[in-house]
């Protein structure tokens, strides 16, 4: 099979270097970044050095106005509707942090959250330990062998204690997709606050906010092409209100004494200090370019190398986790550690992904020490998969 890939030109950084040999397929961890991206940061630090929301000059208007746009292609990106409210954060962990403190003064001992058996731990620790502070229950929706939800199970679970279901979209290791939406609607009838972790799925398919029919959504500016240190927090105008800020300091403020403050609405009153202005608005420019590409034949590129990475695995007899439909792969070599493995592959120029994957209860659960993944994008060709076959074939021998 030869497919090369055509967006690889976009990206100058270490897919450029064909010297160095180096084939990126661990792009579910962080993504390389394109020119676009890079232009935007260079542009930003060049002519639009300038502090938010609080200055009357004009480097100071310039510069809010940028950031204030970002927000805005942001949300049209997550086709959200208008009236909904955009929070920026560091990461997909700080917006699922912010949502548990936020939300935290509206639950009760025995009150229940509910999680699944795939999470990261992005997504679990959190709710964890907020249901250990308050005596809540945290229970956890199980998958099938395959890695596929056991939606009407996870329906069925849900009773007048539930009160936040807090879901990915795409598992890390599984990386098995599949409709969330009945349980998202089902939870929505109970009352139930919906946040849908959207940090890996982002990436393969454009979220429509629109149709996706959850309170919360989150998910990273760096897996999805853009600078690191950037997050957010979609929120639904419907929910937003329910939200108490949870960190203080400048920027959100209405009014302040020394003994008493009041604070500003969402957005700015969960956006506390200076922001990441430059990555802000460069992930904006990210997105923008994303959209003048074709989304449907990146897909399918995708999808025939996902096929190619499956193929040759079984064909090796690894044993591969679940059933994977989307761009990663997680597997392991009987007999060999997977730490092994990846330390050899390493050494030929084969970056892949080797642990537990912030998942560690699920592979605990799977009855695995770790595993290695392989995860794809864009840039990634078939010249890729060969030099891993071949790279993992030499390493076996030594290994086995």
């Amino acid at each position: 099979m030869s497919l090369p890939s055509p967006w690889r030109q976009f990206f100058p950084g270490i897919l450029a270097l064909d010297t160095q040999q180096q084939v990126w397929l661990d792009s579910a961890a962080t993504a390389q970044k394109p020119q676009a991206m890079i232009d935007s940061l260079c542009q930003h630090y060049k002519n639009t050095v300038a502090n938010v929301h609080r200055a009357q000059h004009q480097p100071g208007e310039r510069a809010t106005r940028s950031f204030e746009a970002a927000r805005k292609d942001i949300k049209h990106w997550l086709q959200a509707d208008p009236q909904d409210v955009l929070i920026f954060t560091k990461g997909t962990t700080e917006s699922i942090n912010l949502l548990c403190q936020a939300l935290a003064h509206h639950l009760q001992a025995g009150d229940e959250i509910l999680i699944s058996a795939y999470e990261h731990h992005a997504n679990l620790l959190p709710w964890q330990q907020l249901a250990k502070n308050l005596n809540l229950t945290l229970t956890v929706l199980p998958m099938e062998p395959t890695g596929h939800l056991d939606i009407e199970y996870a329906i069925a679970q849900l009773s007048t204690r539930s009160r936040i279901l807090a879901i990915s979209a795409l598992s890390n290791v599984i990386g098995h997709s599949q409709n969330l939406q009945p349980l998202l609607n089902a939870a929505q009838k109970q009352g139930v606050w919906t946040l849908v972790d959207g940090a890996q799925a982002a990436v393969h398919q454009r979220p429509n906010l629109q149709l996706l029919d959850c309170d919360f959504y989150v998910c990273s500016s760096h897996k999805l092409y853009g600078p690191d240190g950037v997050g957010i927090l979609l929120a639904r105008e419907r929910s937003v209100r329910a939200l108490r800020p949870w960190q203080f300091g400048g920027e959100m403020v209405r009014h302040c004494g020394y003994h008493n403050a009041e604070f500003l609405p969402a957005p700015l009153g969960f956006e506390p200090g200076t922001p990441s202005i430059a990555n802000i608005i460069a992930f904006a420019a990210t997105l923008n370019w994303l959209k003048t590409l074709d989304i449907h034949a990146i897909a399918q590129h995708e999808a025939t190398l996902h096929k190619a990475v499956l193929d040759g695995l079984r064909a090796r007899d690894m044993q591969i986790i679940g059933s994977p439909n989307c761009a990663l792969v997680s597997f392991n070599a009987p007999n060999v550690h997977h730490a092994d493995l990846a330390l050899l592959l390493g050494e030929q120029g084969i970056a892949v992904r080797a642990g537990h994957h912030c998942a560690m209860p699920l592979l605990q659960h799977l009855n695995l020490a770790g595993a290695l993944r392989v995860s794809l994008a864009m840039y990634n060709n078939s010249n890729d998969i060969d030099q891993f076959f071949n790279a993992l074939d030499q390493s076996l021998e030594i290994l086995q």
